[in-house]
Formats: C-alpha cells, sequence, structure tokens
C-alpha cells in the first residue's frame, strides 16, 4: 500500500488551479466548477519532476476535499483518470452517467 502523506494544497480560484511547491517548483492541478461538480483538467509539473506518488497522492488530497465539500468529480486529463482506474474506492465521486 502506497504512503499517504501530508501535502500543503492553495486553491488558487482566480487562476483556478490547485497550487503545491514541491523542491523542483510549482506543481498545479486546473480545475472549473459546474454545478456541484469539479472538473480536474490539467496537471502541470516541472520539466524535471517525476515523483509519481507524490503526484498520486496530491490527486488523493484533492479528491478528500471534493468528499468533504460533497462535490462530484470528473476526470478530464487522462493521469486523473489513470488514478481513478488504480483507486476505485474513488469511483463514487463520480456523477451518475460517467464511466472509466
Amino acid at each position: 500500500m502506497e504512503q499517504s502523506t501530508t501535502i500543503e494544497i492553495k486553491d488558487n480560484s482566480f487562476a483556478r488551479q490547485f497550487e503545491t511547491i514541491i523542491p523542483e517548483g510549482l506543481l498545479t492541478v486546473e480545475y472549473s466548477f459546474q454545478e456541484r461538480k469539479i472538473f480536474l483538467t490539467k496537471i502541470n509539473t516541472p520539466d524535471e519532476f517525476q515523483d509519481e506518488i507524490f503526484l498520486d497522492n496530491l490527486i488523493r488530497t484533492i479528491l478528500d476535499n471534493a468528499i468533504e465539500q460533497r462535490l462530484k468529480v470528473v476526470p478530464t486529463y487522462p493521469r486523473i483518470v489513470q488514478f481513478f482506474k488504480k483507486n476505485p474506492q474513488y469511483k463514487e465521486l463520480l456523477p451518475p452517467g460517467i464511466r472509466i
């Protein structure tokens, strides 16, 4: 089982992205809201960033926040879709009619 770590995330609502500072620079996850859904649309990482476990933990933290806010999640970015496939416990966050 992967180790879960606490990741400090800033919600930059003006830029519509979650941000976290890593040694390589700024890592962001872009989003948009529509009704009670959050669309996770893109992940931007520094060129030299390679830590897939950190990325999984970041996505997990964002999804846990969505659970707390009672939001449905629509993953449109392939890396986030891949996370949902590997972690079926989060599929309850998908809106009706969305299958992965």
